[in-house]
């Protein structure tokens, strides 16, 4: 199954279980508006979409990636899941998500400042504080981000920083969210940890994907939970050590997966670990019915979106195999740019503390209301999730 196809079978699942009529899953599946249109910066033509998919809680909220493989089903399938998540964690934001298909590290940084800024003039009348607010995504960043809002700035006369989030700091972005997808998934591991009466010292934990999200979840897992991150993997490689790859004491970089020593193992072997939790946290669909029952860990916990599919969701959570999911454990970042949104438009900019306080409160409270969900009304925990967003949508 593809994500999308993952998406909705478990909103389908969800909202059967909550009496809903197909009518009213129907309704909820279906965008509000798909923007499907062509940016022609240098010459060169690259395919852009944003998908507006729910609006009922607040502006549409999700990021913006440039990737030569964005298509509409992905994009669609992303902004589904952005509604849900907002509505699993109770922030006020909808789902939306965007993308541009091209490869900005083909292309030197005055090609992709102008495809951002075109990208902003073909969709202004859509996006604003209070209609959409775009974040970064795969392959953007503050930089990508800053040029936007200076674009929307030019074309509105709006100053209030707060048409996007994920700015840097100077252009009006908030403390702790470079670390807040990883921070994130901290702490849902931690409250379910806590609620089935598991010791995180020492627990044995494997990260696939060691970008920011997988070595900020590392290094804080490490030093606030005391877990033991003994195998990371990138693309090309594992490495694996009884003793601790040793993330606490170590600064993100882009070849992170060089300084740590472990044995090097082929890069795959990161899913029949033999550790208590395995983390995804690159990109999508990684797990499917063919190699689910590789998975040796006791806990998944999905900080990429929609790493395992539904059908092998079912097939490993019934062998006893629990899956924190997605919509909870990766809304570190969406909810900090939540708060972002929330300190441009007060005009305010508050220190990482009382961020991360936030941040911690919020995801608490979401993991708190889906596992005993979960257990009155005998779901799955991503079930519970579901159900509980669809109720605040629908």
């Amino acid at each position: 199954m593809n994500m999308l196809e993952s998406a909705q079978a478990l909103i389908q699942r969800s909202a059967k279980h909550l009496g809903l009529k197909e009518a009213e899953i129907e309704a909820f599946i279906s965008p509000v508006a798909e923007h499907d249109f062509e940016i022609t910066v240098d010459d060169i033509t690259h395919h852009a979409y944003r998908i507006q998919h729910n609006n009922k809680r607040g502006p549409f909220k999700g990021g913006i990636r440039f990737h030569p493989h964005v298509d509409k089903a992905e994009v669609r399938a992303l902004a589904t899941l952005m509604s849900i998540k907002g509505a699993a964690v109770n922030i006020p934001m909808g789902g939306g998500k965007g993308g541009v298909a091209f490869d900005p590290r083909e292309f030197d940084d005055a090609h992709v400042e102008k495809v951002a800024r075109a990208y902003v003039r073909a969709l202004q009348e859509h996006i604003g504080p209070d209609k959409d607010v775009p974040a970064p995504d795969m392959n953007t960043d503050g930089a990508v981000i800053d040029w936007m809002v200076d674009e929307y700035e030019q074309l509105t006369g709006d100053t209030s920083k707060a048409s996007f989030t994920g700015k840097s700091i100077a252009g009006g972005g908030s403390e702790g969210r470079e670390e807040a997808t990883g921070r994130g998934g901290v702490i849902a591991l931690r409250e379910y940890c806590k609620k089935h009466g598991l010791n995180t010292n020492g627990l044995k934990v494997a990260v696939q994907g060691v970008g920011n999200v997988g070595f900020y979840f590392a290094k804080i897992a490490e030093t606030e939970l005391g877990v033991s991150v003994v195998a990371a993997a990138n693309s090309k490689v594992m490495k694996y050590n009884t003793e601790g790859l040793g993330f606490g004491d170590k600064v993100f970089s882009r070849h992170i997966m060089d300084e740590l020593n472990g044995e090097i193992r082929p890069s795959n072997d990161i899913i029949q670990a033999d550790v208590d939790v395995l983390v995804f946290a690159a990109l999508g669909e990684v797990i499917d019915t063919e190699n689910q029952a590789e998975i040796q860990a006791d806990i998944v916990l999905e900080l990429a979106n929609g790493p395992v599919d539904d059908e092998a969701l079912q097939q490993i959570e019934a062998r006893n195999v629990r899956v924190i999911p997605d919509v909870i454990a990766n809304a570190g970042g969406v909810i900090v740019s939540y708060l972002e949104w929330l300190q441009n438009r007060e005009g305010e900019h508050w220190g990482e503390a009382r961020v991360n306080a936030k941040l911690d409160e919020i995801l608490t409270s979401a993991m708190s209301d889906a596992m005993k969900r979960a257990e009155s009304d005998g779901v799955l925990l991503k079930e519970a999730a579901f159900v509980i967003a669809l109720e605040r949508l629908v």
